[in-house]
């Protein structure tokens, strides 16, 4: 196929594409590279350094589909600053629809996200039919999209899927997280392990489960790329569905913690800090639907994600 990837030179755009020019498709990246990466485009793949509006000028007849990870995606920003939110993530979404729409491109990808549940009522694993009611301007802009794509299906024959990460994290391909800031446990906590930073920070101890830290579903960035390959080969048109994506179980920080100093034989020092608002205690996915309807399964546990982003990390260190 033909295919458009949006955000493929950010982390799991960057393994998306690399995947999909490895299976033989013909990959175009566009990316305005505000928080993406040159060297992350696969070589085989070629670059438009724009940002969604100019899918317009991108996009034409002989382009099969779509895949979207294009969007800003700090959860903290979209609460101080929520108009470059709305925005990108539903402003440039409109724009690439319209341009999709003009030039009968009718298959879609979406990177959505689990920030569009909010807090959950229960430590239930969440299915794609419980309540979508986020906290954060950054997951109702994901559900906004969620909406539109499902409009577009019913209205212009659009077939699209929306994929709900949950927590991502490893590396393939030699592509990892090179977010700035960044925000998430196992690479913050592997910069301790490398020196970088004298310790993380773990936030709350006094949680109801098992010992006392969140708990929160890891998923293989690998495993999760090769979902958008199924979803694409899944889309029907005129149809809108959405699919949650996680390790299929859920991790403590703790648990986390210990995976790190296992994989990396470091001590990994952390000091104890009080909860963040609005941090639910359990926070997994259920995945039965990605199961029996794309045929995925997640195939990578904790140790082989952490050990895969401590082998890339390593890896950047040594070409710094």
């Amino acid at each position: 196929m033909k295919l458009l990837v949006t955000g493929g030179a950010g982390y799991v755009g960057s393994v998306v594409t690399a995947l999909l020019t490895d299976a033989g498709h013909e990959v175009t990246v566009l990316d305005a590279l505000h928080a993406g990466h040159r060297d992350a485009v696969h070589p085989g793949a070629t670059l438009v350094e724009a940002d969604l509006r100019a899918a317009a000028d991108v996009l034409d007849p002989t382009f099969d589909g779509v895949v979207h990870l294009a969007a800003r995606s700090l959860v903290g920003e979209s609460v101080e600053d929520p108009g470059p939110y709305w925005d990108t993530n539903v402003g440039g979404t409109l724009a690439l629809l319209e341009a999709a729409r003009t030039h009968g491109v009718r298959r879609l990808v979406f990177s959505s996200t689990a920030a569009t549940y909010g807090d959950p009522p229960s430590d239930a694993p969440l299915r794609e039919t419980d309540p979508a009611m986020p906290t954060n301007p950054y997951g109702a802009s994901k559900l906004a999209v969620d909406h539109m794509l499902a409009g577009w299906a019913r209205a212009h024959g659009l077939g699209a899927v929306s994929l709900r990460y949950f927590n991502v994290a490893g590396a393939h391909l030699g592509f990892g997280e090179r977010h700035d800031p960044e925000t998430h446990l196992i690479p913050n906590l592997l910069r301790v392990a490398s020196g970088e930073v004298p310790h993380a920070t773990v936030f709350g101890t006094d949680y109801p489960t098992s010992d006392g830290t969140a708990v929160r579903d890891y998923l293989h960035v690998a495993d999760l790329a090769d979902a958008h390959l199924r979803a694409l080969e899944h889309v029907a048109p005129g149809t809108h569905r959405v699919f949650n994506l996680g390790g299929g179980g859920g991790s403590s920080v703790r648990e986390v913690l210990a995976a790190v100093r296992r994989v990396t034989g470091h001590p990994v020092p952390v000091v104890e800090g009080p909860r963040r608002a609005g941090d639910p205690a359990v926070l997994v996915a259920g995945v039965e639907r990605a199961r029996q309807e794309l045929g995925w399964e997640p195939s990578r546990g904790l140790d082989e994600i952490v050990s895969d982003a401590w082998a890339f990390a390593r890896a950047g260190e040594v070409s710094r």
